[in-house]
């Protein structure tokens, strides 16, 4: 046998084990897009993605190869996620709200490949989770603008849903239009009540009427209908898209630093990863004299920084609360198994809304 042959004759027997190893590492992607379907877990982790390429180009010792095999790896991972792309076309997401509202539209940008499903209101959407009709509910909980959403809290402490992950939107308000229709032609503007105090300055610059609607996509469809150049709506450019309109100016809210923090809820608590670094918990505490203060003490005493506090009625006993906190620190942990069992002896009640790597703009 020439060297030639030899040479090739290597190629088939590594491609040939390469293809059996391409189909368990595919396998093993099934189980992954199940796991992230059952938590609510985007399919995209960038970090994941750079953490696995910086590893195993290590492993290649000629330096001439390692450029080549970081190509490979991307490919590799690229044809997993595909796989994952394809498996969750069926997933159903709850959000309160239309289609083309702000809710809908950060559910897409989430889970693009699932069936987005909007509900009246925010127990409507966290039901549907609960009964199986949808795999997760994607759900504000805080507005950089408006504080807390509180009913959305209610249900956290009160429901049997966790939180696997919390994202980060800007809500960036647009004058829309009907096609043919310009800045100038605009007498009137049509949108939810918070999107209209966003924009009162620019309202206010311009004269225009205002006129209150259930949501800002209502607002997009209500003026697409009319097809009036002199009543504009005001809301986002995929609502825009969705009803076809033309933006006619952008960016128009008064605050460039204006965002909702949603958290996505499933009926499946993750695992306490390692790389965990923020969790969420709700308790009550004991009705004894400084029992909120040692509660505090104890999280601060095992390491864990508590980044918030909020306290929301339990609506069974006059004046009577719980707490619902956010921290970083890695809750698995064995400090943080500690941590949880010292809480238990000054709390009445405890429990752990979820815990997740990071934050994630989306």
């Amino acid at each position: 046998m020439t060297e030639l042959e030899k040479a090739r004759q290597t190629i088939n027997d590594v491609d040939k084990q390469m293809a059996e190893l391409f189909e368990q590492r595919m396998d093993a992607a099934r189980i992954v897009a199940e796991y992230k379907k059952e938590n609510g877990l985007k399919i995209d982790d960038f970090a994941r993605e750079e953490q696995i390429i910086a590893k195993n180009t290590s492993l290649i010792k000629d330096e001439d190869y390692k450029s080549y095999y970081v190509n490979f790896l991307k490919e590799t991972i690229t044809l997993s996620k595909l796989l994952q792309h394809r498996l969750l076309e069926g997933m159903r997401v709850a959000y309160s709200g239309v289609e083309g509202a702000f809710a809908n539209i950060v559910a897409e940008r989430i889970f693009p490949d699932a069936n987005c499903v909007g509900y009246k209101d925010f127990k409507a959407a966290y039901t549907a989770v609960v009964s199986g009709e949808c795999d997760c509910a994607v759900l504000p909980i805080e507005n950089s603008f408006n504080g807390d959403v509180g009913k959305v809290m209610d249900l956290s402490f009160f429901g049997s849903l966790f939180v696997n992950g919390i994202y980060d939107a800007d809500i960036v308000q647009n004058l829309l239009g009907v096609k043919g229709a310009e800045i100038k032609d605009i007498k009137k503007v049509v949108s939810h009540s918070q999107a209209l105090g966003q924009c009162a300055p620019y309202i206010e610059k311009h004269g225009f009427q205002t006129v209150e609607a259930v949501n800002t996509a209502v607002a997009a469809k209500q003026v697409a209908e009319a097809g009036d150049i002199h009543i504009a709506a005001i809301g986002s450019e995929e609502a825009a898209e969705k009803f076809g309109l033309i933006k006619l100016e952008s960016h128009i809210n008064e605050s460039n630093v204006n965002s909702t923090r949603f958290a996505v809820f499933s009926r499946s608590e993750k695992a306490h990863l390692p790389t965990d670094n923020h969790f969420i918990m709700l308790f009550t505490v004991n009705n004894a004299a400084g029992s909120l203060g040692k509660a505090v003490s104890v999280i601060g005493e095992y390491g864990f920084n508590l980044k918030a506090l909020k306290s929301r009625p339990t609506k069974e006993l006059v004046w009577d609360y719980y707490f619902y906190a956010e921290g970083e620190g890695n809750i698995g942990s064995e400090q943080g198994k500690k941590m949880l069992e010292k809480l238990s002896e000054c709390c009445s009640n405890l429990k752990i809304l979820g815990s997740f790597e990071k934050e994630i703009k989306v």
